[in-house]
């Protein structure tokens, strides 16, 4: 009984570490999956149909300054979000879009409001 505890525990030692070396080493990720929102400003007809569809209201429209003037676009609370996926998915000409990017670490609770420009 001993013995097959100490040949388990022997075993154990000389395995590879079960952890990765984040950030050198990245988890792969499944085809599906959701990360940080991307948004095409030149693309974006500010039609807020992703404001009006997120579950959360975690989407604002704001004002911008574009090169035709003044747009308004997505502002994203990334703490709000379900990462469901629903603003993608009504979004007439596909500018915003949900990446595998899934690094947004913050030491400030503003840091994860996205402004249209940070979404680019």
């Amino acid at each position: 009984m001993i013995g097959k505890s100490i040949m388990k525990v022997g075993e154990g030692l000389l395995q590879k570490p079960a952890t990765l070396e984040f950030p050198e080493q990245r988890e792969e990720l499944t085809d599906n999956y959701r990360g940080i929102h991307k948004l095409d400003i030149k693309t974006c007809i500010s039609c807020a149909a992703c404001a009006r569809i997120c579950p959360n209201q975690t989407i604002d429209m704001v004002d911008i300054e574009t090169e035709k003037g003044t747009k308004k676009m997505p502002l994203v609370n990334l703490e709000r979000c379900l990462f469901c996926a629903l603003c993608e998915e009504v979004c007439p000409p596909k500018c915003l879009i949900l990446t595998k990017d899934y690094s947004f670490e913050a030491f400030d609770r503003r840091e994860y409001i996205k402004r249209p420009e940070d979404l680019g």
